[in-house]
Order: C-alpha cells, then sequence, then structure tokens
C-alpha cells in the first residue's frame, strides 16, 4: 500500500459522534451566548409541577437528540442545480451565498 492510498483512507472514516456530555458542553455554551442559563430549570427530568417548565435533564436530552438528528441533515443538504448541471460544478453552486433581499442595508451594516 503506497502512501497515498493510506491518506485515501484516513480522510473517508466517519468522524467520531460527540459523547452526550461534550453535546451538553457545547448546548450551554450555545444557549449562555443568548442569555439562557439552563441552571434555572429544575434539575432531573421531571417538569415542575407549580409552573410547568421541563426539567434540565429532559431539555438536554432534547437538544442532544436535535442536534445528533438534524444538524447533520442540514450540513449535508446542497441546493439542487438545475438539470443536466455537472456535479462538480452542482457542488459549487451549494456553497454560493444566498441573495441578499436587500443588497443596500447589508452593504451599509459591513461599513466599518
Amino acid at each position: 500500500m503506497e502512501h497515498g492510498d493510506v491518506h485515501h483512507q484516513r480522510s473517508t472514516m466517519a468522524p467520531t459522534p460527540p459523547t452526550d456530555a461534550e453535546l451538553n458542553t457545547l448546548i450551554r455554551a450555545r444557549l449562555a451566548t443568548l442569555g439562557i442559563d439552563l441552571d434555572q430549570l429544575p434539575p432531573g427530568s421531571a417538569a415542575d409541577p407549580e409552573t410547568g417548565s421541563p426539567g434540565r435533564d429532559s431539555v438536554l436530552a432534547s437538544l442532544r437528540s436535535f442536534l445528533r438528528g438534524t444538524v447533520a441533515t442540514l450540513a449535508a443538504y446542497q441546493l439542487p442545480a438545475p438539470d443536466a448541471t455537472d456535479p462538480e460544478v452542482g457542488r459549487a453552486l451549494s456553497q454560493q451565498h444566498v441573495p441578499i433581499l436587500y443588497p443596500s442595508n447589508s452593504a451599509e451594516w459591513r461599513k466599518a
């Protein structure tokens, strides 16, 4: 086996899925940037009987499930290319930015 073959094998290996603890860290960090503190929820998985707020563990489990089931699907999505488009061109087209509805507003926001 040549060196190039080994490199090809490594690049085609599937990534290791994140653990629950790693996803919990990601979820908590992302929510914290939005000003949301999961520690305000009742501990455990049972809902609070007075407020109906879900338990912290059930919220984390739901968000982990969402990340595992949805994010990979969204990341793999490619916009459909017109019929008879070369697949390589189609992949390149799918990486372009979506057109902005009001480009003049965007230009103003980017001025430094």
